[in-house]
């Protein structure tokens, strides 16, 4: 069984970075494919980037491209989401997540294994 927990969550203005990571415990080659996502109070939960273990599949919400980096460090086991430019409407719990397979997706029902989640809340 896959172990998720997230860190790095803050309170942070308008315009500033947070850096939150994922640390993965139990995973095996069989679950290759993570990803990051965040839901606001009374809101669906939403897709924001996807990587593999590789360092490839690297894909992103357009609502935070090129604000956010997706990275992994396969020898910490721990994947990270850079933000930048971060404004209040990024204000959300993020999740990490893990799916079998080589193959990010968007979908939140195709992940397997979940963190606890982090929260991220940014002021104007």
């Amino acid at each position: 069984q896959v172990h998720l927990v997230e860190s790095g969550g803050g309170l942070v203005q308008a315009g500033g970075s947070l850096r939150l990571s994922c640390a993965a415990s139990g995973r095996t080659s069989s679950y290759s494919a993570m990803g990051w996502f965040r839901q606001d109070s009374g809101k669906e939960r939403e897709f924001v980037a996807g990587i593999t273990w590789s360092g490839g599949g690297t894909r992103y919400a357009d609502a935070v491209k090129g604000r956010f980096t997706i990275s992994t460090d396969n020898a910490k086991d721990t994947v990270y989401l850079q933000m930048n430019s971060l404004k209040p409407e990024d204000t959300a719990f993020y999740y990490c997540a893990t799916r079998r397979g080589t193959r990010t997706t968007t979908h939140v029902g195709e992940y397997d294994y979940w963190g606890q989640g982090t929260q991220v809340t940014v002021s104007s």
